[in-house]
């Protein structure tokens, strides 16, 4: 019996396979955050393609938190039509698509913003940037753009929400002692430091119901001196799961501190795939809830053996995606061969340049298809 095909349920969302695309920036939205064409068609895409679950790129939540150019928004209900002809068209592919909430934090854009980022603290970090430490006021408000972006997404039609708290963002500034140094109700030990994600968690679920699938994504330690333990996420992980979290993402590390985990680059042989598996095993002997595991998964074999093993219930990936949207589709048919992403990272490139992601290699070989 094969598990990767299996139908499985979460919170009453039934997937037709174990298969997640993690969610990746696509560069491709209007400037105010609008939903596009391209964005729509690249989601039916992976639908498509056979993927079980779709989470979107990460979602700003309030103007002063957008990452990235052309990132896409949920901060306001004009953008509501856009997100649900995106909802639609998947839903037509037999497909489910989960909405990423986010806010930067300090590694909001001054450029795109226009105002001071706001963060845990006011410590000096990797971003140069003004930054304002945040009050309890700016944690309530904060707290509630989460709460109203969700049901923005309930109302466009998505089939559930993930709390982005990985990858050095503002939820995740937050549960790290190397960026949140406060010494009130939000800061000190993993308790506290957990405080905020966990009240995001509490008012999302008081706005969109008992029934409505509530995930997060949190780092499974952040790799860096001074930075998030796997003791100390292992906790964060628990009190996600009392708090009636419905699922979790494992992924982790910090996009500019210096790295001291493993690499998303060069990923050429199964031994140097699925590099968060050790930590996956630590959550699954503490936490109920279905566990999602992305970080470097390349083959069917070591996809298999995660769930088998029952490392994780789901398996996610980014990068593969992007060079072959229908890659599920092709080892469900039985070609096993591993993805065609060869880790360079070079997808990126054209995203930053205003382009939109793709795969450079792909574009190359197949030049003038989109």
């Amino acid at each position: 019996m094969n598990k990767l095909f299996e139908p499985d349920t979460i919170n009453g969302m039934v997937l037709k396979n174990r298969f997640v695309r993690s969610a990746t920036w696509e560069g491709m939205a209007e400037e105010d955050g609008a939903c596009t064409p391209g964005l729509v068609d690249l989601m039916a895409t992976l639908a498509k393609g056979g993927v079980g679950l779709i989470i979107t790129g990460h979602a700003y939540v309030r103007c002063d938190g957008q990452a990235s150019p052309q990132q896409l928004g949920v901060y306001k209900d004009e953008l509501i039509p856009g997100l649900e002809e995106m909802t639609r068209t998947v839903h037509e592919q037999n497909g489910k698509i989960v909405m990423q909430l986010a806010h930067a934090g300090f590694r909001a854009i001054w450029e795109l913003t226009g105002q001071p980022s706001i963060a845990p603290s006011a410590v000096e970090t990797e971003s140069k940037l003004p930054q304002k430490e945040m009050t309890i006021q700016d944690i309530k408000e904060t707290t509630q753009a989460f709460a109203q972006a969700a049901v923005r997404a309930k109302k466009a039609g998505f089939d559930g929400v993930q709390i982005h708290s990985a990858h050095g963002y503002l939820l995740s500034q937050f549960l790290s002692p190397l960026y949140n140094h406060r010494n009130d109700a939000y800061g000190g030990n993993i308790r506290n430091r957990a405080r905020a994600l966990l009240e995001v968690l509490q008012a999302i679920r008081m706005e969109v119901g008992l029934d409505y699938p509530i995930m997060a994504k949190i780092n499974v330690q952040d790799f860096v001196e001074n930075g998030l333990t796997l003791k100390d996420s292992v906790q964060a992980g628990s009190m996600l799961a009392k708090e009636g979290i419905d699922a979790i993402e494992l992924s982790g590390g910090l996009p500019t501190a210096i790295k001291l985990g493993p690499s998303r680059m060069g990923i050429k042989s199964e031994e140097k795939e699925a590099y968060f598996r050790d930590e996956a095993h630590a959550f699954k002997e503490k936490i109920q809830v279905p566990l999602i595991l992305v970080g470097g998964i390349r083959s069917y074999h070591v996809a298999k053996g995660l769930v088998d093993e029952g490392a994780a219930d789901y398996i996610s990936m980014s990068r593969p995606f992007i060079r072959e949207p229908s890659l599920i589709n092709r080892w469900q048919a039985g070609d096993i061969r591993k993805a065609a992403c060869i880790s360079d990272n070079q997808c990126f490139r054209p995203a930053r340049a205003g382009e939109g992601i793709y795969c450079v290699n792909e574009r190359i070989k197949h030049p003038g298809e989109d």
